[in-house]
């Protein structure tokens, strides 16, 4: 499961949930500028305020790093 905690005005945030789109990998996006909880639940994880923040199975990737998320997508397959 990968989730993304974003805010919609986040440039990063928008590029990595096309990056992922691009790549045909569904993912869960949490607005975390209008949901409190899944906001400290983005915290709590990543122990940044930050976004975005990525989750592929437990792996937390904090900002748009490609190379990261595909070195997470690719051991969670």
């Amino acid at each position: 499961m990968i989730k993304i905690y974003s805010t919609p005005t986040c440039s990063y945030c928008n590029i990595a949930k096309k990056y992922l789109r691009d790549k045909g990998i569904k993912f869960t996006d949490y607005n975390v500028a209008v949901d409190r909880r899944r906001a400290e639940e983005m915290v709590h994880k990543s122990r940044q305020q930050g976004v975005p923040v990525i989750d592929i199975n437990g792996k937390i990737i904090v900002g748009f790093d490609r190379t990261r998320i595909d070195r997470a997508l690719s051991r969670s397959m």
